[in-house]
């Protein structure tokens, strides 16, 4: 069974190319300014784990040396693309999710708001997008929070993408292009709809920020372009990449709390070397994606390429670690496939059903302290829109 790469950075070539991130735009909380955290001095992370050549079924403990050099640097393509499809089973049974095949039907199933009078709806959580825009659409159509047109429907309705919408699908353009439409009009509803940056934000923005530009790895001289084209670029996306869009992506937050979830992309501890507080983590990340440093990018990249922290024997320890930190009951991931998690993945060529992992939910684990969300879109999986909390 092929387990997880991680991503692979040719060397760059002599010479560089570099383009303006423009002005800083509008972040996910409007007219809420907030005082730049400090970047503390970097932590020997002794618990997440990487995505290098062990076999899911003898995962590596937290002694690994690979989980604990402070080098590390993704150094192979990140997770191989599988020919989609949809198969059976589920992690959570009662959680059903769109099904790829199915058009956006007229009539969306109702969001019915909280019997709370504090304002807020119900709450939603998206999982990794990676460009499937007409899945993403089917996926919010069926829980009802947009209707044939695409419109949000879902009222004072919280929705929360995880980050991670361009990169290996055809349109994540079109992802970004819908989120942010969204976002206006949840708004104007009296809902909110808001997103958290992804490594493939971040590999994006430094391909369009940097290009070809040398940065040091641990493995080397590498380069944004280079890591982007090798883990699922897609010229389109960069051809229709605005001004506009990159203002958005620089300003995404790293985390947030919701509702006792703590929500961030990656199953990483790397966020504790960016602050104490959640205000803290968000601040330093928007900081260092406004400095034009490739070097000190590629540093925030790659450590938000880090994954499965919290998949083995010390996987409790490791949430525990983030919620003690940051608040919470629960921590809410995306990044790492469900398939990988569970060790169900198909072969890199699987067609169709036969080789479809099977993701119906999201993932409890690490003594129920972890819930993964990224069902393996690219790799004939499922995109996960699922209402929280969890039902037991």
């Amino acid at each position: 069974m092929a387990a997880p790469d991680g991503y692979r950075a040719p060397a760059a070539p002599a010479g560089a190319t570099s383009s303006a991130l423009g002005t800083a735009g509008t972040g996910n909380t409007p007219s809420t300014s907030r005082t730049l955290g400090t970047i503390g001095t970097p932590r020997t992370n002794t618990t997440t784990s990487t995505t290098g050549t062990a076999g899911m079924a003898g995962h590596a403990g937290p002694a690994d040396p690979l989980h604990d050099d402070p080098e590390y640097t993704p150094t192979e393509r990140d997770l191989p693309v599988i020919a989609r499809g949809v198969g059976p089973g589920s992690t959570i049974a009662d959680l059903p999710t769109a099904g790829f095949a199915d058009a956006l039907g007229p009539e969306p199933a109702p969001v019915l708001a909280r019997p709370e009078t504090d304002g807020l709806g119900p709450l939603f959580v998206v999982g990794d997008v990676h460009g499937y825009l007409d899945e993403l659409r089917a996926a919010l159509a069926e829980q009802g929070l947009i209707d044939a047109e695409a419109n949000w429907a879902a009222g004072n309705t919280r929705l929360w993408f995880l980050g991670d919408f361009t990169d290996r699908g055809p349109d994540g353009i079109g992802v970004i292009d819908l989120v942010m439409q969204l976002s206006a009009q949840a708004a104007a509803a009296g809902g909110y709809c808001k997103a958290l940056m992804g490594n493939h934000e971040l590999l994006l923005l430094g391909a369009k920020r940097f290009g070809d530009t040398p940065v040091q790895s641990g493995a080397g001289t590498a380069s944004f372009q280079a890591a982007w084209l090798l883990n699922g670029g897609q010229r389109t996306d960069m051809e229709r990449l605005e001004d506009h869009h990159l203002q958005w992506m620089s300003r995404l937050d790293a985390m947030a709390e919701e509702d006792g979830h703590l929500l961030l992309h990656s199953d990483t501890t790397a966020y504790l070397d960016y602050g104490d507080s959640i205000e803290a983590v968000n601040d330093t990340v928007t900081e260092t994606l406004q400095r034009s440093d490739a070097d000190e990018c590629w540093d925030l990249f790659r450590k938000f390429t880090k994954r499965f922290a919290f998949r083995d024997e010390a996987g409790a320890l490791a949430v525990r670690e983030l919620l003690d930190a940051y608040g919470g009951e629960r921590l809410v991931h995306g990044h790492s496939p469900i398939p990988y998690l569970l060790g169900e993945v198909g072969a890199e060529d699987a067609d169709g059903e036969d080789g479809a992992p099977a993701v119906n939910g999201p993932h409890v684990y690490a003594d129920d302290l972890a819930i993964a969300m990224d069902g393996g879109v690219t790799m004939a999986g499922k995109l996960l829109v699922v209402r929280f909390p969890l039902r037991d």
